[in-house]
């Protein structure tokens, strides 16, 4: 019998411990081989280590928020929450914060709001998502329109290795000599001249789009000619993330905004690129499928019955006089192509303008156990002028396979969110989302857009990379995994495809893999109410044990 890692912190290879480790925020339901909850670094060490040993494959993960099932997996969960970490250490002269990978995005922003300072990138998890989730995936959020996705905000991380190497990896204006470790010796011996070589074919694959979070980022890579590019994005397949060090900027003093009804997708596009030259902070599209699902908790005077979509724009400046100035632009630009103008003048009024963009998530938990909300073609982003184009091709799909969608998103960026509700009562449910999956990257690669573009490949979109890249490309994606985790250890099956199809081993349905029944139900209302900052343990029972003494085999 495998002995346990030796290590101060949890580890449980029990059914309830397992099952409770089994979902994330998409979905999945795989139930792992254990859960491990380092107390520390040194015991994170000693768990890469062990799983070296054994050739275990490790599953990092932060709150469990992630859409595209790079947080649940068949070998041991690492629950890197539970490590102990000091508050965030802000450097307010050079507009920087460090902080542990566990470490909140709430938790730092509400120490950088002290000296008046922000990290910007805004996921609509960051009430829960862990910065070492945020790095994993390149998150962005409705900001991103004005501010990217969180790679420019990283200046440094540290990363440990397969080996159970410690190595920092820092910007530099000046390409800096790389640490030596056994990954990155391997890397600079046998990836980086193939990268380099391959230099014009990265440039003319990679997708054309604002945001991208899928395969690993070459195109960053070279362009910077730094490693923490690489790992950025990465999904902790290359090592896992200890700490961060961001970089902040200040918190504009006032902000204003625009409700905008279109009657037409048709002018979605020249809407957007007119207001996108305002540099506002966020420009977010709520489709006609969004509104019919919040239309009998919205007044007709917010959601017009004839508005095929909303626009909801934000704008932040410190100078009150500039801010007004700028909405009045805004408001002169939107009115001779919509069906109607609303406009918020402060803070206060800009947020209860925004308050439908928050409305369907409620309304998507109330739903009943036999149409569930699937996160399956959620994060396709596409150049900014094929936006109304892809929209109107996902719905044909959809309505072609009888699956209702809710679709809303990132107008600013071209990064479009569909959820779809499908009957999952029925027979063969699946084959008709599976079907709609292949459709749909059939329609983002044609368009020139990229699957993910802020939540990662995870399970879900690994498959579909080559299609994107071409083999080309995913040899190169191949080398840079071997280079870090020559073992594969480090969650095998994210990015780079494993064999399992990805519409299988889902959290719904009568497939599902059996787990308690209360563990279940406290899964399912973590999921309806955002709960993703609750200890998955909570609902497993702590019983403060460790696996060789709890039984259960794994």
């Amino acid at each position: 019998m495998l002995s346990p890692p030796k290590i101060r912190g949890i580890y449980r290879t029990d059914i309830r411990a397992r099952a409770s480790y089994s979902e994330g925020a998409g979905i999945y339901r795989i139930v792992p081989r254990a859960v491990a909850l380092p107390a520390d670094v040194e015991d994170l060490r000693n768990l890469v280590c062990w799983a070296a040993e054994h050739r275990i494959g490790l599953i990092p993960r932060g709150a469990g928020s992630a859409m595209g099932g790079g947080n649940v997996g068949d070998g041991v969960i690492l629950d890197l929450t539970s490590m102990e970490r000091a508050p965030p250490i802000i450097d307010p002269a050079k507009r920087l914060g460090l902080a542990g990978a566990g470490t909140t995005l709430t938790e730092l922003n509400a120490e950088a709001a002290r000296h008046r300072l922000r990290l910007p990138p805004d996921p609509s998890s960051g009430r829960w998502a862990t910065l070492g989730g945020m790095v994993a995936t390149n998150a962005a959020g409705a900001r991103s329109v004005r501010y990217g996705s969180v790679r420019p905000w990283i200046q440094a991380l540290t990363l440990l290795t397969a080996e159970g190497e410690m190595v920092s990896l820092r910007r530099s204006e000046a390409t800096p000599d790389q640490p030596s470790t056994a990954a990155i010796a391997r890397f600079t011996r046998v990836a980086r001249p193939a990268i380099l070589a391959a230099a014009s074919q990265v440039r003319g694959r990679f997708p054309r789009t604002r945001k991208n979070s899928s395969g690993y980022a070459l195109d960053a890579y070279l362009e910077s000619g730094q490693l923490i590019d690489l790992v950025i994005g990465a999904e902790g397949t290359l090592g896992i993330v200890t700490q961060v060090e961001w970089r902040l900027s200040s918190i504009p003093a006032h902000q204003a905004g625009l409700r905008i009804a279109l009657r037409s997708l048709d002018q979605l596009s020249v809407m957007v690129g007119a207001l996108r030259s305002l540099q506002p902070s966020a420009l977010e599209l709520l489709d006609r499928s969004f509104l019919d699902l919040i239309e009998a908790d919205a007044p007709e005077e917010v959601i017009p019955s004839e508005a095929e979509a909303v626009l909801l724009a934000e704008f932040e400046q410190d100078a009150p006089g500039t801010l007004e100035d700028i909405l009045g632009q805004a408001t002169a630009l939107a009115t001779p192509l919509a069906h109607s103008v609303a406009a918020a003048g402060n803070r206060e009024e800009s947020e209860r303008l925004w308050s439908i963009r928050h409305a369907a998530s409620p309304i998507l938990a109330r739903l009943p156990e036999e149409r569930r909300s699937l996160q399956v073609i959620e994060d396709g982003c596409v150049p900014v002028d094929r936006v109304s184009e892809y929209i109107r091709g996902v719905r044909r799909a959809a309505s072609a396979r009888n699956i209702p969608v809710v679709i809303f998103g990132h107008a600013g960026d071209g990064h479009i969110h569909v959820n779809l509700l499908p009957d999952v009562t029925g027979a063969s449910w699946q084959a008709p989302i599976a079907s709609l999956l292949e459709e749909v990257t059939g329609m983002i690669v044609q368009l020139g857009g990229t699957p993910s573009g802020e939540h990662g490949d995870g399970r879900l979109r690994a498959a579909a990379l080559d299609r994107v890249y071409g083999p080309e490309l995913m040899h190169l994606f191949r080398l840079v995994k071997d280079s870090f985790d020559p073992l594969g250890i480090f969650n095998e099956g994210v990015i780079l495809p494993g064999s399992e199809l990805p519409i299988s081993r889902l959290k719904v349905g009568s497939e599902a893999a059996p787990i308690p029944m209360d563990i279940e139900r406290g899964l399912r209302e973590i999921e309806r109410n955002g709960g993703y900052a609750k200890s998955r343990l909570e609902l497993a029972g702590e019983l403060g044990a460790r696996s060789s003494e709890l039984g259960a085999g794994s």
